[in-house]
């Protein structure tokens, strides 16, 4: 399966803006069918915390251009959003993923709203985590802080998961840890996994990009720098099968647990 990951510099709460940079990254980009295609955490507003801000007009307005990119590129889309939660006053940081004839197959909200940055003060905490077929693969979202749990990422490799997607804005000034962290859920989980980071400045903070795609043996495959791209990969459920019957520690994992 192809991966296409979406990295660029999200303008501050401009939502259309945001929609008409992807659509001019990938107008040029030969992007073949049934193919997985990755945004960044809150990819249409950036990371916003004013509830007033980020819920406005959705979920339809985002999810809507997610679905119609998913039919126009015949393509599995993901990526991030915040959701309104009216019975909680507060937003839901989501990812969404729609098939290739555009309906959504899931919705994952984040279970660690970051608490350095106040985002548990706007945002509800997901509850579990969730995966779902998609081509070969059985996969899993994570957003961001999420990263930092692995117990998190052992409870979907129950479930089956065999590729791990991470959507974020990861800040620039931590961004050697985003590299180790989402190489160490690939070696231990022997899965691939993909971090797609968000890259430029806001008003607040300034973003380290470098989304990579990591195959079950920790190698990685793509690496995006720190610029506006699109990071493109190929990846095989057969890989994944191989190194854990060669090295099964996810096996022993699995028998014991």
């Amino acid at each position: 399966m192809k991966i296409y990951g979406i990295q660029f510099n999200s303008e501050w709460n401009k939502k259309e803006a945001n929609f008409k940079i992807i659509k001019a990254l990938i107008q040029n980009h030969k992007i073949i069918k049934n193919s997985l295609l990755i945004l960044p955490e809150m990819f249409a507003t950036g990371f916003n915390l004013d509830p007033a801000c980020t819920t406005f007009e959705e979920p339809q307005k985002t999810e809507s251009f997610l679905s119609k990119l998913a039919i126009n590129t015949r393509c599995w889309v993901i990526g991030g959003m915040i959701k309104p939660e009216k019975n909680h006053n507060k937003g839901a940081n989501c990812s969404v993923l729609f098939c290739p004839k555009g309906k959504k197959r899931l919705t994952y909200t984040k279970i660690h709203p970051i608490p350095m940055l106040g985002e548990e003060k706007v945002h509800v905490r997901g509850k579990e985590f969730k995966s779902t077929p998609v081509e070969s693969f059985q996969v899993s979202t994570a957003i961001c802080y999420d990263l930092r749990f692995p117990e998190l990422f052992r409870s979907s490799l129950k479930q089956g998961a065999n590729l791990f997607i991470v959507i974020a804005c990861w800040p620039k000034i931590r961004i050697e840890q985003w590299a180790v962290l989402l190489r160490a859920r690939a070696i231990e989980n022997q899965a691939y996994v993909i971090g797609l980071n968000r890259t430029g400045k806001d008003p607040n903070l300034e973003y380290g990009g470098h989304s990579l795609v990591i195959d079950p043996m920790g190698n990685i495959l793509a690496d995006g720098g720190e610029s506006e791209c699109i990071v493109e990969a190929e990846i095989k459920s057969h890989t994944v099968e191989q190194w854990r019957t060669q090295f099964p520690s996810v096996n022993n994992f699995l028998e014991n647990n």
